[in-house]
């Protein structure tokens, strides 16, 4: 059982892990660009984000519904080649700056009354299948790159 909870805890905590800046490129247009589409409406779909850190590489599919709910698969492989997989889920809502996700079953169980977990990112979108979520509470900084619905871990 402390296994599983530490197992979690370490999930919960790479959420807010930054990643190495992408270059930009002539083909990513500017937010100027994009402020006049709707952000709440590009961001239904299905975005990765992979990360690679000095003990382990992360990808995340996260799955955003129309109708406000969310999945979000997890797959850590250590640098000794261990794979560790989680699936969460839960409401997400955008509220014109921040896409927030509430967390309501964490491994198909849910989670504690107690200390509901909630990720809250202030976003902005780079183009139209990529947007970048900054956590100003651990200030990092994370990228989200869509992909087809079918994409696996």
């Amino acid at each position: 059982m402390c296994i599983g909870i530490a197992v979690v805890a370490l999930v919960l905590a790479s959420v807010d892990r930054p990643v190495e800046e992408a270059r930009e490129t002539t083909a990513t247009k500017p937010q100027s660009a994009l402020d006049d589409v709707d952000a709440e409406n590009r961001l239904p779909g299905t975005w990765l984000r992979e990360q690679v850190e000095p003990d382990a590489r992360s990808r995340r599919l996260l799955r955003l519904e129309r109708d406000g709910a969310f999945r979000e698969q997890v797959r850590v492989v250590s640098a000794k080649g261990e794979v560790t997989e989680h699936e969460h889920a839960g409401r997400w809502f955008y509220d014109g700056t921040n896409l927030k996700r509430k967390y309501t079953l964490m491994n198909g169980q849910p989670p504690s009354r107690l200390k509901l977990p909630f990720a809250t990112f202030e976003i902005r979108f780079e183009s139209r299948n990529e947007f970048v979520g900054i956590d100003h509470v651990h200030r990092n900084k994370v990228r989200y790159q869509r992909v087809p619905a079918e994409t696996e871990l």
